[in-house]
């Protein structure tokens, strides 16, 4: 299967995994992550499978989020690269759970971005997008969330919405990161950042179970920001580029990091309220 990316920077490698519905443009370039991340790392940004310049099957089952991951191992062999970085933001953040509980020897650390648990209520949501996305024009679209999802999806001509839709309703019930992890992150031996939006329900509601279960890995909240606004907020970036540094990952007296007890560290609620759409990637 074919697997777009791109190369930037120098430096220790950082694989970049996009959210569901985007691409590297809108995803990394637009909100600025790649200009952000060039200085310190050589930046390998990649389209997932049916996403932007990627194959795009017509087959549910190949929208699983562990047979995505393996698109990412398939890019950083190509590339002859032993170890690096790995950021994942939304679908990607899902997609990096599971590689870090069966993969996590390729990485040298990783990044979660607007991850929790999926709920009943967001697990059905995936009809309503294929549904959104199946219908002939953007007109005949009647639920304002299904609306929403085509005019998002619809906005990039070069994107395919079978291929989205298939991958909504194979990937929604799949977002449990404790179980696509398995007991294998039990043993994570690797700095492992959460960000989330402090307004990002319902993941950053759930979002201390996975910290709990990755010894030392890190949380923090973005006061102020949801599953949408988050991926452009210049605290996000500082707190990515900190963690890479080797700091918590929080610089900003609101930024509130929740540390795994496994560390040996007092866990601190993060600051949340509000809210935001559900059932996204």
């Amino acid at each position: 299967m074919h697997i777009h990316h791109v190369e930037s920077g120098q430096g220790h490698p950082i694989v970049l995994v996009h959210g569901w519905g985007a691409d590297i443009r809108r995803n990394w370039v637009e909100t600025g992550w790649i200009a952000a991340l060039e200085p310190v790392r050589h930046v390998v940004a990649m389209d997932s499978r049916g996403h932007g310049r990627s194959e795009k099957p017509h087959v549910q089952k190949l929208y699983s989020y562990r047979a995505m991951g393996e698109d990412v191992l398939k890019v950083t062999d190509g590339l002859g690269i032993a170890k690096a970085d790995l950021f994942g933001y939304s679908m990607g953040a899902f997609i990096a759970v599971a590689l870090l509980g069966s993969h996590r020897d390729r990485f040298t650390s990783v990044i979660m971005g607007g991850i929790g648990d999926e709920t009943p209520e967001t697990e059905a949501v995936r009809f309503v997008i294929a549904e959104a996305l199946r219908e002939p024009e953007p007109e005949g679209v009647t639920d304002r969330l299904g609306r929403a999802y085509r005019a998002y999806a619809g906005a990039d001509p070069n994107n395919d919405l079978e291929a989205l839709a298939l991958s909504a309703l194979q990937m929604w019930p799949e977002g449990h990161p404790l179980d696509l992890g398995g007991p294998e992150l039990g043993k994570v031996d690797i700095p492992v950042l959460v960000v989330d939006g402090a307004d990002d329900h319902p993941y950053v509601d759930t979002a201390e179970r996975l910290i709990a279960a990755i010894p030392g890995a890190t949380l923090v909240t973005i006061p102020g920001t949801d599953h949408h606004t988050v991926v452009a907020d210049p605290r996000l970036k500082s707190a990515v580029l900190a963690f890479l540094a080797g700091d918590d990952g929080a610089e900003s007296h609101d930024m509130v990091p929740v540390t795994s007890p496994a560390r040996g560290t007092r866990a601190e609620r993060p600051r949340s309220g509000g809210r935001s759409r559900s059932g996204r990637r």
